[in-house]
């Protein structure tokens, strides 16, 4: 897996170090060279740092192959004012070929202005959210470490980047590794882009690990097969464990875990339905508005303050229903 490091001038040097380092440590715990990485910068030279240190970076050419897994757009101060030409089809092409475009702390306002976040979720630094949501209504701005919405993974830099990182791992190629560089880096648990929902604690190790495991994967839910097997157990095993630990099956508690993470992007975001439906893993928005509704008492669409309730396309709550989850 390849990663590019964009770097505009007056970048986060945290947020840029922690993206390398947590790479570096995967590889050491895998004990090979998973994961490569290079740095660019937008002025095609030498960039320096918020902290004043320079980098040193090559010429770049925003118009050959990218071959890159992931690329993320280190920003700081005033990054609207460094946007070469060529970065939008460099990205625009990156993303075609299937790979996750980033940003770290202001860089998600780039991604912005390009119109790479148009009906996601993202996250920026907070001192730059004022006026952002007044440009970029189409984006729907969540205050949480970081967001990973559907091949956009954005966040508020800082050391959520570290997050931001693990969970990126977790998802290209597993969680165990995820987990073990998260502890080589003693960065504790990874906090997961629903932090806020407070996964709920057994006396069960086991499965405190398969609710993070679950609560890494809700938009593309993992077959429970796959859960058992990250655990090394059957599935048989599994079922028996959370019935004793938390008296849900597995799927019971999967299906609960993206609700909730449904119903915090109903509460604190502006996306679709329709969008929400597919960030948590829903085949349609009837069969998620039926399982929301059935949770929680009431719509999505009852839960949403007047000015961002949703037309009646997508939200029929009388549409066939289709197949509830992909789990």
């Amino acid at each position: 897996m390849h990663v590019c490091l964009i770097l505009f001038p007056g970048f986060q040097m945290l947020a840029y170090v922690l993206a390398r380092e947590v790479l570096r440590v995967a590889n050491k715990c895998a004990q090979q060279d998973l994961f490569t990485w290079e740095t660019r910068s937008v002025t095609g030279d030498g960039v320096k740092a918020s902290d004043g240190t320079m980098v040193a970076t090559g010429p770049i050419n925003w118009h050959g192959e990218t071959g890159f897994d992931l690329i993320l757009l280190c920003a700081g101060y005033d990054p609207l004012h460094h946007l070469p030409m060529g970065l939008r089809a460099f990205l625009a092409r990156a993303d075609k070929a299937g790979a996750t475009l980033g940003g770290l702390d202001t860089g998600s306002m780039v991604m912005a202005k390009l119109g790479l976040l148009n009906g996601r979720e993202a996250v920026l630094h907070h001192e730059a959210e004022p006026g952002f949501r007044e440009q970029f209504p189409d984006i729907a701005i969540s205050d949480r470490i970081y967001a990973f919405d559907r091949q956009r993974l954005t966040t508020a830099g800082g050391v959520a980047t570290a997050d931001a990182m693990l969970a990126w791992i977790g998802r290209v190629h597993s969680t165990a590794l995820a987990a073990k560089t998260a502890d080589a880096l003693a960065h504790g648990r990874i906090r997961d882009t629903g932090e806020g929902q407070r996964l709920p604690k057994t006396a069960d190790p086991l499965l405190d690990q398969m609710q993070c495991i679950m609560a890494t994967h809700l938009e593309d839910p993992l077959s429970l097969d796959r859960v058992a097997a990250e655990l090394g157990l059957s599935q048989k095993q599994l079922r028996l464990r959370c019935r004793k630990g938390l008296n849900q099956t597995p799927a019971q508690i999967y299906l609960g875990l993206r609700l909730d993470r449904a119903a915090q992007l109903v509460k604190d975001t502006e996306l679709s339905v329709l969008d929400v439906a597919t960030a948590t893993g829903f085949a349609s928005p009837s069969s998620f508005t039926r399982s929301y509704k059935t949770r929680f008492g009431s719509s999505p669409r009852m839960q949403r303050r007047p000015q961002s309730e949703e037309s009646p396309q997508g939200l029929e709550e009388g549409a066939p229903d289709q197949a509830l989850t992909r789990v």
